[in-house]
Parts: structure tokens; sequence; C-alpha cells
């Protein structure tokens, strides 16, 4: 079973998987049965990944006479209740989606003025996790506001269930997200199947850091491995998407600065370079580290790179180890000088760091006081620094 630290909900990053990146709105009982057993099969369950959530357009556009939601009885004919005991058969977790405005964001009923109902509902079936998205809010009220209500109605309804709020970074959202109740929070817009979207997310949350952490957790969006333009939606992408280099780089920035790791492509298909990425098992002991801290950033020496592009993250460890990615985003390949006093380690203390590779799964030698680095356009270095004497 599975080897994540997340004992209690909301602990560590959220492992799984969400029906948006590549299926949209064509989503039917049978795909989510056939992910569940993926997750089993290919070893997802194992590593840690447990999660399998539903997204947007499972429901009728219309409420029942009661209130209530209705699943679309050609989509998911057994219904969401044995659709959730299948995955919980599974040894998984069942996820599901609402808004917190009148309307989803592809137009199906939201939770607004239902959030207690819907809650209960959610319960009922057997929801382990809501992602609570922002579209079709009433402008008169705060955000803010809505998703602590839903908060206070899912922490009521009677059973645990992991509270993912997807206001895309608005309304200062780092100010108030933890506070509400959250145990995630997107804080950038949508992901795109492209190197441009992915650098672009990863650069607007450096500087962040301090605004992640165990039982909140800064969500950078759904992961893109493996998608090679295979999303029905054109503004996901649906022709070409990244290469395995800028999908490799995209999941160590996600795992590196303690991203909610939620697998986007279609998992059936996955194919074996895709695999290895999704289940490092180094990189994801590092996402999944027990303290949850964020990744700070220093730009190499020499400094006459002038760039954003070009940089490492460093992850401080429950052990006492040091994460560090060196990551050129930049179109050409770079050294990055990494001194050690700069995560403070000094020449003076006669410590040295013992440099594990991440990606090869090998150990590179002991260093003192600076690393360098060649790395290729678009690519990283992943290591696990251990102090030696």
């Amino acid at each position: 079973m599975s080897n994540n630290t997340n004992a209690m909900m909301g602990f560590a990053p959220a492992l799984g998987w969400n029906s948006w990146n590549t299926f949209t709105w064509d989503i039917n009982e049978q795909l989510i049965r056939d992910v569940a057993d993926v997750f089993v099969t290919e070893g997802y369950r194992d590593a840690g990944y447990e999660y399998i959530v539903i997204d947007d357009c499972w429901s009728l556009k219309e409420r029942d006479a009661d209130g209530n939601l209705v699943v679309d009885p050609a989509k998911f004919p057994s219904g969401m209740k044995a659709l959730a005991d299948y995955i919980h058969d599974k040894g998984l977790k069942f996820g599901m989606y609402s808004c917190v405005g009148t309307h989803t964001c592809a137009g199906y009923p939201g939770s607004f003025e239902h959030e207690f109902q819907d809650a209960a509902l959610f319960a009922e079936w057997g929801v382990d996790y809501l992602k609570y998205d922002y579209c079709f809010k009433p402008r008169h009220i705060s955000g803010e506001l809505l998703y602590k209500r839903m908060s206070l109605a899912l922490k009521n309804c009677g059973r645990d269930i992991l509270f993912s709020a997807c206001n895309w970074g608005e309304d200062n959202v780092y100010e108030w997200i933890r506070e509400s109740g959250a145990h995630m929070y997107r804080s950038t817009g949508d992901i795109r199947d492209n190197w441009d979207s992915v650098k672009e997310l990863a650069l607007s949350q450096i500087g962040k850091q301090s605004y992640t952490g165990s039982f909140c957790h800064n969500d950078m969006d759904m992961l893109i491995v493996g998608m090679y333009g295979g999303s029905n939606s054109d503004f996901i992408g649906s022709i070409g998407g990244c290469n395995d280099i800028e999908y490799k780089t995209h999941f160590s920035l996600w795992s590196m600065m303690g991203s909610p790791l939620m697998i986007g492509c279609d998992v059936r298909k996955a194919n074996q370079v895709t695999k290895d990425i999704l289940l490092n098992p180094d990189l994801l002991a590092i996402n999944q580290d027990p303290e949850a801290r964020g990744a700070y950033r220093i730009k190499p020496e020499p400094q006459w790179f002038h760039t954003d592009d070009v940089f490492m993250l460093v992850k401080v460890l429950t052990d006492g180890d040091l994460a560090i990615g060196f990551f050129n985003l930049s179109d050409s390949q770079r050294e990055l000088s990494l001194q050690f006093w700069d995560m403070g380690l000094p020449y003076a203390s006669g410590y040295s760091l013992s440099l594990y590779d991440c990606w090869e799964h090998k150990e590179l030698g002991v260093f003192r006081e600076r690393y360098a680095p060649v790395v290729a356009a678009h690519d990283c270095l992943v290591v696990r620094a251990k102090l030696v004497k």
C-alpha cells in the first residue's frame, strides 16, 4: 500500500490524478475505474498517489426539485456512491469538483448558497477530496467568505474531505487562505501543455515559499507530464506539448516547491519515460518531506547572468539534508555555480556536502565550498545533499 507520509489529511501535499487536463468534459465512470485500476497495477498507489479526482462536467445542468445536484446518468450510470466504493476498494480515495459560484466554469450548477447541502451530499457519496473552483462568483460577495463557507460545511459534513481551494491566486489569497481551513490552494492560472506555461507558473511562485506548509499547500496546478499534446482542449494543448526533458524539469520544480502532484495525463497510455518521471521515489520523497518547507532561491555566481531563468532552489529537509535543484529555464546551456555559504555552510565549518543525483539515482561525490554543474537548456539537476565532516 501507500508509503505516503500523509498520515493526516493535508499533512503532506496531495498526490493523485485529475481528469481535466486530458479529458475535460469527456468523462465517464469506466474511464475513472480504469484509472483506478492502473494506479494499482502500474505502481502509482504504492508510490503514494492516492486521489482519483473527477473535475467539471459530471452533473446535469439543473438541480432536482429538492435542490440537490444530479449526477449525469449517461456518464455515470451506476452513480457516484458506487464509483466511490470501487475506488475505495482499490485502497484509493475519491475526489470531485464544484465551484463557489452559481455555476461551474463549464456552466453546470455551482455550490453558491448550497454549500452545506452539497457538502452533505458529497459525504453521502463517499467523497474524500473536493476541488472548489472560482467561476461565476456573484460580484457583491467576497471570494474569501465563500471559501470559508464551504470549508465550514466540509468540516461539519460528517466525513473527512480534503478541501482544494482553486481561486487561481486571486484576491490576495496568500493572506487569508490558511485561516479559511483549506488544505491546498491554487496560486496560479490554468496550466497549459507547453514549456512557456511551465516556466511562467514556476517563476510566478518564486519568493512565495513562506506561503506553503503542512495543512495548506501551495498548488501550482495539475501536472502535464506525459500529455504530449494529448488534451481534447485546444486551450490546454492538443498539439505538441513538451518534450521529456521539459516534463522532467516541470516535475522537479513542482516537487521542490512543495506543490500537490495531481497527474493530468492519460495514465492508461503512459510510456516508460512518463512513468519514470511520475514514480521517481527520490523526487516524491522531497515533495512529501514531513516538514513541508518551501524552497528558497539562490541565483548562481557569477552574477552576470542577470536573468530569472537560471537559478537554484534549496529545500530544507526534516533529517538535516538539503534538496537542491539546479534549474536552467533558458534556451542555452549554462553552468550553475552554487557557493555553499549561500546555504549557511561556511568553509570554516569543516563540513562538506555529499551529493546524490535524484534523477540518475547515484552518488556524485563529496564537495567542499562549491558545486558547479553544467545544465542543458530547459533541463535541471536535483541532488540530495548530506553534511559530512
